[in-house]
């Protein structure tokens, strides 16, 4: 029975090509201290034995490992999906692989910071809408890589993100024109990682109502998670029972304002007849709803945050420091309408 098929090494090429395994490896890197007579022979003799330069050869040579981490709190979001499915192809394109790391509770991330496996493993890290503390920031700005925070800014480092401000001042200035001046803003209350573009949509909608010489009312803002259908109902009560009770909701997410339409409608309540209610992303479920909203696309995010990590990995003079703010748009829908008439006295 035949020997099994010795697969050629790295030594092999450079035997065939008369040069050394270090002019090898950095001839297939793509490294432009090789010349063209040299390169010619190594790509000629690396043909011929069907050899392929190894991640972890490479390495050796460049000091890099083709590996772009990514640290998340979940996975289990419509904004993680579509960033990451946006991420993943720029990155494949460039050569480079992703390894990302779910944090869902203290422990691993206790762990995580302990230990920051990225630092042995990636050449940059991406941190997706992750709450983080000083100290846990103080840690990654000392992995000696770098990193760029998404859907979140931070201060003097790179950061990608929208403008959560203008997009609820814009939003909040929709249901103005539309003649409403009791208009409540429900915050999602437990969205993990959420908190920076939480406080910029609640800033917006206050910014609106400022402008427009509305009185602040802290009684119209109130806060429930999507998910929790008795949360929702509740937070609703409460914004019902006011005395003078608002003509339309700004909610700080879709899946939060899908859960108000529902309670709405079974209280019998007409949406947007009597109450007109907004919502914030532009997900799937806002066209299932029909619902009007400020759209963000997370799908730019992610492929503006993986440019600029190749930009920060492959430029030793790119800033590191550079924000990018991307736009946000009102999509108006059958949610919401003009305010009803007051009822007369």
């Amino acid at each position: 029975m035949p020997a099994a098929q010795r697969h050629p090494t790295m030594a092999d090429v450079a035997e065939r090509a008369g040069v050394s395994a270090s002019t090898v490896s950095r001839t297939l890197r793509g490294l432009s201290n090789v010349s063209p007579d040299v390169r010619a022979r190594v790509e000629q003799a690396a043909r011929e034995l069907n050899f392929a330069v190894s991640r972890h050869a490479s390495s050796l040579v460049t000091g890099r490992t083709g590996v772009v981490a990514v640290l998340v709190p979940t996975l289990n979001s419509w904004f993680m999906g579509s960033a990451l499915s946006a991420l993943g192809p720029l990155l494949r394109a460039a050569d480079m692989e992703l390894t990302v790391y779910v944090i869902p509770d203290l422990a691993e991330r206790a762990s995580f910071f302990e230990q920051l496996p990225a630092r042995r493993n990636a050449d940059a890290l991406l941190v997706f809408s992750f709450d983080l503390t000083e100290e846990e920031g103080a840690r990654l700005d000392d992995l000696g890589m770098p990193v760029v925070y998404v859907s979140q800014h931070a201060d003097g480092r790179a950061s990608v993100y929208v403008d959560d401000v203008a997009g609820a001042r814009n939003g909040t200035r929709h249901l103005l024109h539309l003649g409403h001046r009791r208009i409540a803003f429900v915050q999602s209350r437990g969205a993990t990682g959420f908190s920076f573009s939480s406080y910029g949509r609640l800033l917006g909608y206050q910014q609106a109502l400022a402008e427009a010489d509305v009185p602040r009312d802290d009684a119209l803002v109130v806060a429930a998670p999507p998910e929790d259908k008795r949360a929702v109902v509740e937070a609703l009560g409460a914004l019902l029972s006011l005395r003078e009770p608002p003509t339309a909701v700004f909610a700080e997410q879709d899946e939060l304002a899908a859960s108000l339409i529902r309670a709405l409608r079974r209280s019998g309540i007409e949406v947007p007849e009597r109450m007109s209610v907004l919502g914030f992303d532009d997900q799937p479920v806002a066209d299932w709803f029909d619902l009007s909203t400020v759209s963000q696309s997370p799908s730019d995010m992610g492929r503006v945050a993986g440019e600029l990590v190749l930009e920060l990995i492959n430029d030793p003079e790119a800033d590191p420091g550079r924000h990018v703010v991307l736009p946000t748009h009102l999509i108006p829908r059958a949610t919401t309408a003009p305010a009803p008439l007051a009822d007369p006295a």
